[in-house]
């Protein structure tokens, strides 16, 4: 297997503030919240995931001074995720307040800081960063704002070819201009997202049939996986000209939060590692069900954990055994 690579994240880590309240409160009004944690989140999730099955993981995006960034960084140093940018001393990390009503829905409010505000010089930065062999990870999250969008999208038509660029195209993809999308896409190696992502980009609520169209405005070469939650995912891998099911596995499921990066996380990691595409989506519909099993945003299974779920003859083929 191979260990020369790294994950890469081109986009953005801030601090999730999570409230657990009885009901939405009405205009105007207020409600006790029950349960309130902190934790950094945003791509944190996916470079976790990545990270704890063996893959060196790098942290490419905007860090601000003041005590979010001091969190994120934290959070990242703790699981061994390396930097790319210094810290900006204008402004603190931004952050994300998710209300948990007692039917489990999540409502966000999302307040960015020096993370929306990218320079060329950065931008440049992060270009110089990525080496050959580097997976790169760019999320619709970062693409959608106003400032950081288009430089990112001219930093990923950029990179070399021996770079493999992976766009998670994020709830919010249908609000990402044209001209900062198009030129991501016709640089894209593999796309990765769930099923109401794939029906906005295409119009079609079928996975199988969504996973088709999105391959035509790919090129040549690329690849797709539409994740189906529960059911595992759908994947067009290069060069085969069919559409696989790949099964997903029966768990009891507590939170589901994060559970579509450390999907993300999981299948660029055993990518790297030299799995096939079938292996790698087999691995991350694992590594997407264990972390539904665990309360918490970032809780991507380690290596160890993922083959005791897939077991020996499949661990192998991943070289996790």
């Amino acid at each position: 297997m191979n260990n020369d690579y790294r994950v890469v994240l081109a986009g953005n880590v801030i601090v999730d503030l999570v409230i657990d309240v009885p009901t939405l409160p009405e205009r105007g009004g207020d409600v006790i919240g029950t349960r309130t944690e902190m934790y950094a989140g945003g791509g944190f999730n996916t470079l976790t995931a990545a990270r704890r099955l063996g893959a060196e993981a790098v942290y490419a995006g905007l860090h601000g001074t003041g005590p979010y960034g001091e969190l994120v960084r934290a959070a990242l140093a703790a699981e061994g995720i390396g930097l790319v940018l210094p810290e900006r001393s204008d402004g603190d990390t931004g952050f994300c307040v998710a209300l948990v009503d007692g039917g489990g829905e999540r409502t966000f409010v999302t307040s960015f800081g020096v993370d929306a505000r990218m320079t060329s010089d950065e931008a440049e930065t992060i270009a110089a960063s990525v080496r050959g062999g580097d997976l790169v990870q760019v999320s619709g999250y970062s693409l959608v704002m106003q400032v950081n969008g288009p430089l990112l999208s001219r930093t990923v038509a950029s990179l070399a070819e021996d770079v493999r660029v992976c766009l998670d195209p994020a709830p919010l993809v249908a609000d990402i201009l044209a001209e900062v999308l198009d030129p991501v896409l016709a640089r894209t190696d593999w796309l990765s997202c769930n099923a109401r992502e794939a029906q906005l980009m295409t119009g079609i609520a079928e996975p199988r049939e969504a996973a088709h169209v999105l391959r035509r405005r790919l090129r040549s070469g690329a690849g797709v996986v539409v994740r189906a939650d529960k059911d595992g995912c759908w994947l067009a891998a290069p060069g085969s000209h069919d559409i696989v099911h790949v099964p997903g596995f029966p768990v009891d499921a507590v939170d589901s939060n994060g559970a579509g990066d450390a999907h993300v996380g999981a299948f660029l990691a055993l990518l790297g590692r030299g799995a096939s595409a079938y292996d790698a989506a087999r691995g991350a519909n694992a590594a997407a069900a264990l972390a539904v099993t665990r309360r918490g945003p970032a809780t991507g299974p380690t290596s160890d954990e993922l083959a005791a779920l897939l077991g020996e003859e499949r661990s192998s083929a991943l070289g996790l055994s």
